[in-house]
């Protein structure tokens, strides 16, 4: 159970050399990112994701739809709707419905389980990037920026998760770009991509596509009906 809860969390989690006459400050950057998550309520997206288990020298890929509905901490709802591979995992903000259907099986736990163990941090990454200056060490990357004009930031959590070594953020650099001239970022939603490092090195990198904010996606969304014929494991 603890493995399938391990993976799980990774599912979930499942992030330049420039003159510095074009590239904004690092307070900036994430100025941008903190006032852009506070205005988000909730959220719709298309991601590709891709895992490195480091040990086993093996690469996973997989993709789908996402929908986040913003709450107060574990209150917050999400739903992954993976299409590769088939499966789903969605929480309501109180429990956690992790569905496998080809396997006709599908695993329920407290949402407060899959983030024990100091994997608090994760919750506040997944449903409040408000607290990024609160919550991580926050540094450029090796390279400021990508080939895109996006900043890259590397975020390192004040508190030790064996989930969580480190957050890399790519952050939309017109959003930044919009929050120095204007005073706000262009979107609630300025990220263009995370990955997510554990302790023994391996990674998960999701990329968002298609990125809808502030549409008022229904609660109705984040329920789950457990199908005819699955069996039901509830974690303890």
């Amino acid at each position: 159970m603890k493995a399938a809860r391990a993976l799980l969390f990774s599912l979930l989690l499942t992030a330049l050399a420039v003159t510095s006459a074009t590239c904004a400050e690092l307070s900036q950057v994430v100025r941008a990112l903190e006032q852009g998550y506070a205005n988000l309520n909730d959220l719709q997206a298309d991601f590709s994701q891709k895992s490195v288990l480091k040990m086993m020298k093996r690469e996973e890929s997989g993709g789908g739809e996402l929908f986040i509905k913003k709450g107060s901490g574990k209150e917050s709802m999400f739903r992954f709707n993976y299409s590769k591979p088939k499966q789903q995992i969605v929480s309501n903000g109180k429990t956690v419905w992790y569905y496998l259907p080809e396997q006709k099986q599908v695993m329920v736990m407290e949402l407060s389980q899959l983030f024990e163990a100091g994997n608090g941090i994760a919750l506040n990454y997944l449903s409040g990037m408000g607290q990024v200056s609160k919550d991580f060490n926050v540094a450029f990357a090796t390279e400021p920026k990508d080939k895109k004009g996006n900043y890259q930031l590397e975020l390192v959590p004040h508190k030790k998760s064996p989930a969580m070594a480190k957050l890399q953020l790519t952050i939309d650099g017109d959003a930044v770009e919009s929050f120095i001239s204007k005073g706000r970022p262009g979107t609630p939603f300025p990220i263009v991509s995370s990955t997510v490092f554990d302790q023994a090195g391996n990674s998960t990198r999701m990329e968002y596509g298609n990125v809808k904010a502030n549409r008022g996606v229904s609660s109705g969304k984040f329920s789950f009906k457990v199908p005819a014929g699955v069996r039901v494991i509830q974690s303890k």
